[in-house]
């Protein structure tokens, strides 16, 4: 797997075929330059771990759907979270999972080496994976 972590600010990321979706990158990209960058990393790995992702604005942040929906990334004021439609059930043996409803489990993302501390393609093949099945 190309390793997705090395981006900077200075890289070129791939557009979102979706223009709802690449309109908030260009925000981001324009006034927060961190969250863009980590959002864009977030999307890379979405994407290189399954070609059929495909994305879409939902509850005022990025939806990831396969067969079915199986996760989003969302903004707040101090980190990124990377929701998980059906954590609950997944292999979580570092505890680093947030949440605890029923169904949906996060990852708090401050950061772009977050992104690799707390294992988010882990998560996501995980994520994937349930909603193929």
């Amino acid at each position: 797997m190309k390793n997705v972590l090395t981006f900077n600010d200075d890289n070129d990321f791939n557009p979102s075929k979706n223009e709802s979706v690449q309109s908030l990158l260009e925000e981001f990209k324009a006034h927060n330059r961190q969250i863009y960058t980590s959002l864009q990393v977030l999307r890379e790995i979405a994407f290189l771990k399954d070609s059929n992702t495909s994305e879409r604005i939902m509850y005022g942040g990025i939806m990831f759907t396969g067969k079915a929906d199986w996760g989003g990334v969302y903004v707040s004021k101090n980190h990124i979270s990377f929701e998980f439609s059906e954590g609950h059930s997944f292999s979580d043996p570092d505890k680093l999972l947030e949440g605890t409803g029923k169904k949906r489990r996060h990852l708090k993302i401050k950061n772009v080496s977050d992104i690799k501390d707390k294992k988010v393609g882990f998560y996501v093949l995980q994520a994937i994976s349930l909603s193929n099945t």
